[in-house]
């Protein structure tokens, strides 16, 4: 599985306009549901799943990234995307330094496999430094896109 295979970059958020974790979440479903990626109506009742589930662990690995996720019947397929904030939001995260790029996985609830599968590649790119360098640094849609498929081609 690549990276590139799961991110709608339709629904990429280079520049969050949400200054906390709520709204983050709030407004990268938003945009997943404006793609058409989900359904719109669910869109809210998808932003609250993801609340409850960062609620109860926060998703803010550190080194400056939160990995958002939830598995919910909402979904009828995994898929994911990408918010950046240059100023930084406060995710909690186990560094306790600020987070500036989200990257949110919803997957469908019946499939967890393919859930484990997403977040193993999402951490495998995470994982690289010049790519969470790169990613932070991206303020483009297109620039995002670009440095997803230039890291699935190493």
């Amino acid at each position: 599985m690549k990276l590139e295979d799961i991110i709608c970059f339709d629904a990429v958020v280079p520049k969050l306009a949400s200054v906390d974790r709520d709204g983050v979440i709030n407004e990268l479903v938003s945009a997943l549901g404006k793609s058409g990626s989900i359904r719109k109506n669910k869109v809210a009742e998808i932003a609250q799943a993801v609340i409850t589930r960062e609620s109860e662990a926060s998703t803010g690995i550190g080194k400056g990234v939160a990995v958002p996720h939830v598995k919910t019947d909402l979904v009828k397929k995994i898929v994911a995307t990408i918010g950046c904030c240059s100023a930084g939001i406060d995710f909690s995260s186990l560094d306790k330094q600020p987070t500036y790029s989200v990257l949110l996985l919803l997957s469908p609830a019946n499939d967890p496999d393919c859930h484990l599968q997403a977040m193993e590649t999402i951490f495998k790119y995470l994982q690289k430094d010049d790519f969470r360098k790169f990613l932070r640094q991206s303020d483009t849609s297109e620039s995002i896109h670009d440095l997803i498929t230039d890291f699935s081609d190493e």
